[in-house]
């Protein structure tokens, strides 16, 4: 088995590392992170995991560590193929990167786990259960145990999450008060997966592929674009950020995985690679911009209830007729009999409500209008009774939810709204894309979000007939299949696959090879409609690990089944930056220099939510506080901080820790 497993886990030992790092869940989560900071960056990591359900007496059985061990052994494969050991401890020592990762069990994080896995003289510390409250009760001990601990929480309350970060940095400051600034402003991060891997999870469903990247003081825009014609060029837009596989239209081609080799996607190419790389397609930084909310946001976000919510079209296109003939009559009235207008529309009004004197003696054109206005009068009757029946039904079905309506078309379908499905329909929303959501438990966490959002929202198990139809799957543009099981995703794949074969499908699979396979057969039973496959532990995994080295990503691209990184970097510490010109920066297939931030340092966050002038032109001057296509002569200097794209290898050679970790 591949991991230090402690013989007797009944028996508390002391972890024989120091400056580690422990990684506490028991989900996929945990196990990809531990993955993560063991063969990309490097370090020492302890994982500690729940006993399997159903576990009884001292012994603990081995298949939650079986299952990690597994998909060490696989990383560790992979690592070995491309040449090395992963990045390991940089001794070139294979047995001691083997014996670095260290595999407890414990049912609860209690202070007796966390003295064995050796928190107190840990660097960093991951949080990462699927329950809130248990990450809360953990981070409150742990701080308690290692004030200099840098913390990771997985929070999905977002407000809560803010203010339990406050609360641990200011325990921290009080515990240690000759801390660093820069260190106690990474002591604590909360991140959400659900955050981190809604927006790529989103882009797949938008046309063109585009990819956006929201942080919380810019906005970037990537898209994928196809190969040029012979003897054209392709347009970088700001940058070239990457070339696709090879293998793309190839319906036996893999998705950018291990197996691609040379045809798989190539990140950060230089211009010579991308020169030479006829017939690929290419993912281009086109747009820098600040976020700022959308006309669905402000419109769902306003007060009140349009008229369009409260009455049907029909009713509201009879309301305009009656309003119509009304206008006729006291037109026709004031023309024939030549009185006033207004006087005119007066009478016209008393003949409509029945309110005035019979015509009699008066000219014939008179007697007309009136029994003209009573007609109308009889029309308007019941269509004020329809009209307060339908607000009585509105306010009474203000809470229920909507159903899908019969003309909808071009929408994405979502089927689930957990906590990855309510967070990527949001994205979706505030995008401005129509959506239809599927779920079969009317209490979801989504529910609520859909009926604020005015989504409409079929109730039912998405694997029985008729549940997508009701969906108008025929009719969409996309299916995100976002649930929790993958024979789930799978059987709606397929199914809507056999009614729309062009639909485009974004599938959440866990397991890599299990992707690998479900995508190279449904692109080869299907080669002209667009297949994805997405884990969410993958796409959230580096932003956790990321965060554990003290940084924080802002936001990250999917490339096929590679993800790349952006965040932002103090040039000061970094032999690859530091007095290099931008040119002199790059290189290829590791980062890339984007932008220089111009706020002063004494103002800089972690988020580069800062004061800025008001942006421009994107590529010619700030956006966000952000100088973006900076000269390739300027000189990095040790007081700037730059954006970079970086890939996970590039940004943990960026981030590694310099002084080596030693054995107790």
């Amino acid at each position: 088995m591949l991991g230090h497993v402690p013989p007797l886990p009944q028996q508390p030992q002391r972890s024989p590392f120091t400056g580690h790092m422990v990684v506490c869940g028991d989900d996929a989560l945990a196990q990809r992170l531990a993955v993560e900071l063991r063969y990309v960056y490097g370090e020492r990591v302890t994982l500690v995991l729940p006993p399997a359900p159903g576990a009884a007496g001292p012994e603990l059985p081995l298949t939650g560590r079986g299952r990690a061990a597994a998909l060490f052994g696989r990383m560790s494969s992979a690592m070995n193929r491309n040449g090395g050991n992963g990045g390991g401890s940089g001794d070139g020592d294979t047995n001691a990167g083997v014996e670095a990762v260290r595999i407890l069990q414990a049912a609860e994080p209690s202070d007796d786990a966390f003295e064995e896995a050796g928190v107190d003289a840990a660097a960093a510390l991951a949080l990462v259960y699927d329950d809130d409250e248990r990450n809360i009760r953990a981070a409150l001990t742990a701080r308690r145990l290692n004030p200099r601990v840098r913390l990771v929480i997985r929070l999905y309350n977002r407000k809560l999450g803010q203010h339990l970060e406050t609360l641990l940095d200011q325990a921290a400051a009080v515990a240690s008060p000759g801390l660093d600034p820069t260190a106690l402003d990474a002591s604590t991060t909360v991140l959400s997966d659900a955050d981190t891997a809604a927006p790529a999870l989103a882009a797949t469903a938008l046309a063109g592929s585009s990819k956006v990247i929201q942080a919380e003081g810019l906005l970037l825009r990537a898209a994928e674009r196809p190969p040029p014609p012979d003897g054209q060029a392709a347009d970088p837009g700001l940058c070239t950020l990457a070339l696709l596989s090879s293998t793309t239209h190839d319906p036996a081609g893999t998705e950018g995985s291990d197996s691609s080799g040379d045809e798989g996607p190539r990140l950060l190419p230089d211009q010579a690679q991308v020169a030479a790389a006829a017939g690929r397609g290419t993912i281009v930084l086109e747009a820098v911009s600040q976020p700022g909310p959308t006309a669905a946001g402000r419109r769902m976000g306003g007060r009140g209830a349009p008229l369009s919510q409260v009455f049907s079209r029909r009713l509201r296109w009879s309301a305009l007729g009656v309003g119509l003939a009304v206008l006729g009559l006291a037109v026709a009235s004031s023309f024939t009999t030549g009185d006033d207008p207004l006087h005119a529309t007066y009478l016209t009004l008393l003949d409509l409500f029945a309110m005035g004197d019979p015509a009699i003696g008066d000219p014939t054109a008179r007697q007309v209008i009136q029994l003209l206005s009573g007609v109308a009068g009889l029309m308007l009757l019941p269509l004020l009774v329809a009209g307060v029946l339908e607000a009585f039904g509105s306010l009474r079905t203000a809470s229920s939810l909507r159903r899908p309506p019969r003309g909808l078309s071009g929408h994405v379908v979502l089927l689930g709204l957990g906590k990855i499905g309510t967070r990527v329909l949001v994205q979706l929303r505030e995008l401005g894309i129509p959506v239809v959501c599927v779920e079969d438990d009317p209490d979801a966490r989504g529910i609520p979000v859909a009926r604020r959002l005015h989504v409409p929202v079929v109730l039912g198990d998405v694997t029985q007939e008729g549940v997508l139809e009701a969906a108008k799957i025929r009719r969409s543009r996309a299916l995100l299949a976002l649930t929790s099981i993958d024979t789930t995703n799978l059987e709606a794949a397929l199914y809507a696959r056999s009614v729309k074969p062009d639909l485009r499908v974004s599938l959440r699979l866990f397991d890599d090879e299990f992707a690998t396979a479900v995508y190279r057969t449904l692109r080869t039973a299907h080669p002209q409609a667009l297949t994805r496959s997405r884990s969410v532990s993958h796409l959230a995994a580096p932003s956790f690990a990321v965060a554990m080295m003290g940084r924080q990503i802002l936001g990250a691209v999917p490339v096929e089944r590679k993800v790349m990184l952006f965040a932002a970097v103090e040039v000061a510490g970094h032999p690859q930056l530091e007095g290099r010109t931008v040119e002199q920066a790059f290189r290829a297939g590791a980062w890339r220099v984007l932008a220089l931030d111009v706020a002063p340092p004494a103002d800089r966050r972690p988020d580069l939510a800062s004061p800025a002038p008001p942006p421009q032109t994107p590529g010619t001057g700030p956006a966000g506080g952000l100088v973006w296509n900076l000269h390739p002569g300027y000189v990095l200097q040790p007081t700037d901080r730059v954006v970079i794209a970086a890939t996970r290898r590039g940004l943990a050679e960026l981030l590694r820790r310099r002084t080596s970790l030693t054995r107790r």
